[in-house]
């Protein structure tokens, strides 16, 4: 990725940051949880326990028991995934895919973790190959779909991703857990870049009984800050970022126990460089939450905060 296209990720794109990063988790984390109840990968941590009552453990002691086992290791690529143990996730996934490399759930669990341990740059090279290597395996592997449509987005495809995006909710389960969020990531991405998307949006089935779309775990932007932002001077966007981070932060105050938040925040502090920010985000993490703080620790150390 260029320095220029690193920067419209920091000023324009960044509103959709938020956005983007839910509907990217609630599929991953639908795929492992559909692939943990097969016994293939996932999370299956809570059949598992080790001498010390700790599922990881007892995942990590599957892999040396088994280390030929393909489902062992996408099985313990998922749960550090899911402590936000990244860089780990994607070693864990490198046995995995030399055990099962036709696995296409593989490259796509291995590129999304690519994604979530590089601290600045929004789709890096070996997490695009991923996502490439597992559509040309499984061409309906749906997180691997969305972040090469995320990819388009990031080099200034907007009409590429949103239509990418369109022919994945087309096909996405009906009730899948993503499908909210994914129609979210289209209005807000759409609302931004000046494209109508109310027709094909309204040509794939809509939510059972047409009900408002939930909001998501994390605070992502208002309907107000996308209709704002598609307004304003790349300058003005920074500011408006600014002030979103600024809400996250407040509402973190209010439920301080949030980690996922407080790892959004950490990330958004780096994503703005602001990294003094970033370290004090850090230390109100831990303080609220002592018991997953080397969980904190890690991730933050994964986004370049020290």
């Amino acid at each position: 990725m260029t320095e220029g296209q690193t920067g419209r990720w920091r000023v324009s794109t960044w509103v959709l940051l938020v956005a983007i990063l839910v509907a990217g988790f609630a599929i991953g984390a639908s795929l492992r949880r559909h692939a943990g109840s097969t016994g293939t990968a996932g999370d299956p941590t809570a059949a598992l326990t080790s001498d010390n009552g700790d599922p990881l453990a007892a995942l990590e002691a599957r892999t040396r028991g088994a280390p030929e086992d393909s489902g062992a290791w996408s099985a313990l690529a998922g749960a550090y995934f899911e402590t936000g143990r990244f860089d780990e996730a994607v070693a864990a996934y490198d046995a995995a895919v030399k055990l099962a490399p036709q696995q296409a759930s593989l490259f796509s669990g291995r590129g999304e973790a690519r994604v979530m341990a590089s601290a600045h740059d929004p789709m890096p090279a070996a997490a695009a190959a991923d996502f490439e290597r597992a559509v040309t395996l499984d061409p309906k592997d749906p997180r691997a779909r969305y972040f090469l449509a995320v990819k388009q987005d990031l080099t200034g495809d907007h009409q590429g991703a949103i239509d990418s995006w369109l022919a994945l909710l087309a096909d996405t389960p009906p009730g899948a857990a993503w499908e909210a969020d994914l129609r979210r990531t289209i209005t807000q991405a759409a609302k931004i870049n000046h494209i109508a998307v109310a027709g094909q949006l309204a040509a794939v089935r809509q939510p059972a009984a047409q009900l408002p779309l939930p909001a998501p775990a994390l605070p992502g932007p208002s309907a107000e800050d996308i209709n704002r932002a598609s307004a304003l001077r790349p300058s003005e966007q920074r500011g408006m970022a600014e002030g979103m981070v600024a809400r996250l932060e407040a509402k973190l105050k209010a439920d301080p126990n949030n980690v996922d938040g407080w790892i959004m925040l950490i990330r958004s502090r780096m994503t703005l460089e602001q990294p003094d920010l970033a370290r004090k985000a850090l230390a109100s993490a831990m303080a609220a939450n002592p018991g997953q703080a080397a969980q904190l620790r890690e991730q933050a150390a994964a986004l370049g905060v020290r």
